[in-house]
């Protein structure tokens, strides 16, 4: 999870009103934060993934004046409609089609706001960008450059101009091989032909999304307005972090100005038009035990919402950057932070349960033993990583109303998502070897039906089949089981090595060694083996032979 590192003399001078430190620490982590470290005056603070709006100091303070009293309810910021421009060309709705943008106006910038202002900008390509994917956030000095902005696709060599952070000019194709941002993220863009440019009405070069801006609109202390764009394959990710980035530096004195966006539709960023959710306040006594409909109001009110109460229901308005208010009951998760968790009577369960003795534990047990380390990804998925990049064909649940292209579908097997975790750590040493317990979704007779997988995988310069084959022989063998294999045909890995796993002459899953482009696909650059077994079929046959052996 991330963290940040904010300065207490800093944070006291965003909230407006004198803490003390012993207090602030003690309130911190009630409005969904953690403690991670404090050092003189500043202190480190793990923010959870859901609330992005909390990735700065700005957004730290903002909360806690509402959470403290200091404020009430949601906060409005003045915003002024558009008076300048930007211009979206067809081109480039192929490659990066999203767009927003925004101008800040008076902004002091102190080194303390310039710090957060880069830290927070980082933070959010990781978190909501998904390392800059989704979504990128270029940040400018609005006064060096001239509206109306073009954002449109270009040749890589017709255009040049000096990237951030150096002095000569280059073109698309020399930033993309000599600049260390063009190195880091030239992968998401290396399949198109034209390239993202943004413009302002003179032809200089702003921005080249999502790697790097130009050295002319670098902001420095003598910025006093600022233009913001953010560019992006997801919509609602572009759209939700220019909200987030604007929010804070309008906490920092800015004045926000919208931008009209000019492409195939109009639209008008950034828009702050709150949430509405409702929500029953029956629904909400019933899970916390709250019976006080005024202490339940009260306590929205101190995590930011405004509230209506009508027919014994609550309208609750939202601010535009709380992105993880998306159902009921996120407002009941913020009515339980409200009003304060130690409020809450501790209460034992109404009926008794008695647990029967699992072997997830000793499965645990067997891979950290070999070697492996655990990890947890998500059972959302998306078409690109489950069958294109994995070379496999499937008829997947898919979601209804999906939140973000990225979790569209339920997954079908756990290896796509660990060959994507093998890619996010292709920095680190090898041998690298991971392992998931999760659940998969698969159609039989038109159900959709579940069942728990164990799924890993290694990646090694020397790594193959017959390696991977004694994995799966000593995972059996912990189980009191023997393996058998017969050949197994599997698009993603390389035919005459793969092989299903049989116990009982029943088939419980499959092993082997990954094709070269399946590998190529995520990113990597050694062999990778792995294996995939079904759990509950395990642990049956694994009892079985327990039962069996007792009975002799």
């Amino acid at each position: 999870m991330p963290v940040i590192t904010v300065d207490y003399k800093d944070l006291i001078n965003l909230l407006g009103k004198h803490i003390d430190m012993s207090i602030l620490l003690d309130r911190l982590p009630m409005i969904g934060v953690s403690i991670e470290r404090v050092e003189n005056e500043e202190i480190s603070i793990e923010v959870f993934p859901n609330r992005p709006d909390m990735l700065s100091v700005e957004g730290v303070a903002r909360a806690l004046r509402n959470f403290l009293g200091i404020e009430e309810g949601l906060k409005i910021y003045p915003i002024s409609p558009p008076k300048i421009s930007l211009y979206v060309k067809d081109n480039i709705e192929k490659i990066r089609p999203y767009i927003g943008s925004a101008v800040i106006k008076n902004v002091k910038m102190t080194h303390e706001t310039i710090k957060s202002l880069m830290d927070c900008q980082e933070k959010l390509h990781f978190s909501i960008g998904k390392d800059r994917k989704k979504m990128a956030i270029g940040v400018h000095d609005f006064d060096k450059v001239e509206p109306p902005f073009y954002y449109k696709a270009v040749e890589p060599k017709e255009i040049k101009f000096v990237p951030l952070g150096k002095e000569e000019e280059m073109n698309l194709i020399e930033i993309l091989n000599k600049h260390e941002k063009g190195i880091a993220y030239r992968h998401l863009l290396e399949k198109y032909t034209e390239y993202p440019i943004i413009l302002d009405k003179n032809g200089n070069v702003l921005s080249f999304p999502p790697i790097i801006n130009g050295e002319l609109t670098a902001v420095n202390q003598y910025t006093k307005n600022i233009f913001i764009e953010v560019t992006g394959i997801d919509k609602n990710a572009v759209l939700s972090a220019l909200v987030i980035i604007s929010s804070f530096l309008a906490e920092r004195g800015g004045q926000i100005e919208q931008v009209e966006i000019i492409g195939k539709e109009k639209l008008i960023t950034p828009d702050f038009s709150p949430k509405i959710t409702e929500v029953e306040t029956d629904y909400i006594k019933k899970l916390l035990k709250i019976n006080n409909t005024e202490e339940i109001v009260k306590s929205l009110k101190r995590m930011g919402h405004n509230v209506e109460l009508f027919n014994d229901k609550l309208k609750v308005y939202s601010p535009a950057w709380r992105i993880d208010i998306l159902h009921p009951i996120d407002i009941v998760e913020d009515v339980a932070i409200g009003y304060g968790y130690e409020k809450f009577e501790e209460m034992l369960p109404i009926s008794m349960t008695f647990g029967s003795s699992f072997s997830f534990q000793k499965l645990h047990e067997t891979m950290i033993g070999l070697g492996f380390y655990e990890v947890i990804t998500l059972s959302l998925s998306n078409p690109d990583k489950e069958f294109k990049k994995f070379e496999m064909e499937g008829n997947p649940v898919e979601i209804k109303n999906p939140i973000s292209t990225e979790h569209s579908i339920v997954r079908q097997s756990l290896l796509p998502s660990l060959l994507e975790i093998l890619n996010k750590n292709r920095h680190n040493e090898l041998p690298q070897q991971i392992y998931e317990i999760g659940n998969i979704v698969y159609f039989d007779g038109g159900k959709a039906k579940q069942k728990i997988m164990i799924g890993g995988v290694k990646i090694d310069a020397k790594t193959g089949f017959t390696e991977c084959k004694s994995i799966v022989e000593a995972i059996l063998r912990n189980f009191g089981l023997q393996l058998n294999v017969k050949e197994c045909k599997h698009k993603a890995f390389i035919e005459g090595r793969c092989a299903a796993i049989i116990v009982d002459k029943n088939e419980i899953g499959y092993f082997g060694e990954l094709k070269p482009s399946v590998i190529c696909n995520f990113e990597l650059e050694y062999p990778v083996i792995a294996f995939e077994i079904d759990v509950n079929k395990l642990f049956s046959f694994s009892q079985q032979k327990q039962s069996n052996q007792q009975e002799q």
